[in-house]
């Protein structure tokens, strides 16, 4: 975050149509959620990534730990994903056509905008390389 601002103090106001597509869109949920990751970690954690990450094989326990041993922590022990997958692939088809990432060079006119599609045919094409 810019310094500047950040020491300011300063609010912005959040839209109302952007609080409407909010996952946590209040004070009161981001509260309620934060509980329960202290109360309940696993079930907290493994809700998160069983709806925001796409699996190949579930895991079989969410984390595992020692606190005699921090910060030694295993998450999601035995599970499998593709991060790939995850980043480009599940985005297909509802968002083919929009911009996935911009590219910006050092030099101002040197930037490229790629779509989820563009993008993902760059990753194949690479990917092959890396096979190949």
């Amino acid at each position: 975050m810019n310094k500047e601002v950040s020491l300011e103090g300063k609010n912005f106001p959040v839209t109302e149509e952007w609080k409407k597509r909010a996952y946590v869109n209040s004070m009161e949920k981001y509260k309620e959620m934060w509980q329960r990751s202290i109360d309940d970690p696993e079930g907290f954690w493994g809700d998160i990534a069983g709806e925001y990450v796409t699996w190949f094989k579930k895991w079989d326990n969410v984390c595992q730990y020692d606190w005699d041993k921090a910060p030694e922590h295993k998450w999601f022990i035995n599970g499998k994903l593709n991060v790939s997958y995850n980043c480009l692939d599940r985005h297909l088809e509802k968002r083919g056509d929009k911009t996935a990432i911009i590219f910006e060079g050092n030099d101002p006119s040197d930037s490229k905008k790629y779509t989820y599609k563009q993008l993902h045919e760059e990753v194949c094409k690479f990917a092959n390389v890396l096979k190949a």
